[in-house]
């Protein structure tokens, strides 16, 4: 497909990265909710991936508002709207971040629809936030505590910004805190995305479906701080088809800290899949 940016008859909008010879079609979800794809220019550039990699943004989430073809709610159609993406292109393999991991396990349909699945830095249930909250209480950072003071007086997507830029030190290592701060003052975000998620998913989310045969690829950092990522210990995680590549150093954007090991992972993770 040569067409730079489209949409999804719901609204879903792909924006193409980078295309290279090969027939796979990588779809990268961003975290969030709320967060543009945008957050994940830097993990599709180091990859180097073979075939066309799609930015994905859901139906009022980053800066996607007033998608083409968008209910007058956009939420009503999260997350089912990812089958929608996974449709629009052949060969798909998505690529979930974080909370965008988390809408793709909850969305079973796709297991037939996909060419593969790769989860960086996400969790297979809720059960994880115990663990963040009490990183927090630790880990305090004062200057998240006045943003989100001030966004809950005056909600706007500026406000929002502000609260993820202070949370830099959580979501990165010392050593790229400063260039994770520049990162995450650079995005767009969304308020009305952030405040669906939280009435209506982060804090009862359990995945929907695990995949019986689908290559899958669960990419964790060793310091991730945000999602807990022990619990992909478990066995039921585990299968011929199933993947773990640990990234040593790695915090929650684990391709900031080493982007030569998760290049590795996603190159190995390609050729596995465009040979099977």
């Amino acid at each position: 497909m040569s067409t730079e940016t489209f949409w999804t008859p719901s609204g879903v909008r792909l924006r193409r990265r980078t295309q290279r010879p090969g027939p796979l079609n990588w779809l990268f979800l961003p975290g969030g909710a709320g967060i543009g794809s945008e957050s994940l220019h830097e993990l599709v550039d180091c990859a180097d991936l073979p075939g066309t990699t799609w930015m994905v943004d859901l139906p009022g989430d980053g800066s996607n508002t007033d998608a083409p073809g968008a209910p007058a709610d956009p939420y009503t159609v999260w997350p089912q709207v990812l089958l929608e993406a996974a449709d629009a292109v052949p060969n798909a393999i998505y690529v979930g971040h974080s909370t965008g991991g988390m809408y793709l396990l909850s969305t079973p349909e796709l297991e037939t629809r996909l060419a593969g699945m790769i989860l960086v830095s996400t969790g297979p249930d809720c059960t994880g936030l115990r663990t963040f909250i009490a990183m927090t209480e630790q880990n305090p950072l004062p200057a998240v505590d006045a943003a989100t003071e001030v966004y809950e007086k005056d909600p706007t997507d500026s406000h929002l910004a502000a609260i993820a830029v202070a949370s830099a030190a959580w979501n990165f290592g010392p050593e790229t805190v400063d260039s994770g701060r520049d990162l995450l003052a650079r995005m767009p975000y969304n308020g009305p995305a952030v405040a669906w998620s939280d009435e209506n998913f982060d804090h009862t989310y359990t995945s929907a479906w695990w995949p019986a045969t689908l290559p899958t690829l669960i990419i964790s950092g060793s310091d991730d701080r945000i999602v807990a990522q022990h619990l992909w210990d478990d066995d039921r995680y585990r299968g011929p088809h199933i993947t773990h590549a640990i990234i040593d150093g790695g915090a929650h954007f684990v391709w900031i800290e080493n982007p030569a090991a998760v290049r590795q992972a996603l190159q190995e993770f390609a050729r596995a899949v465009g040979e099977g």
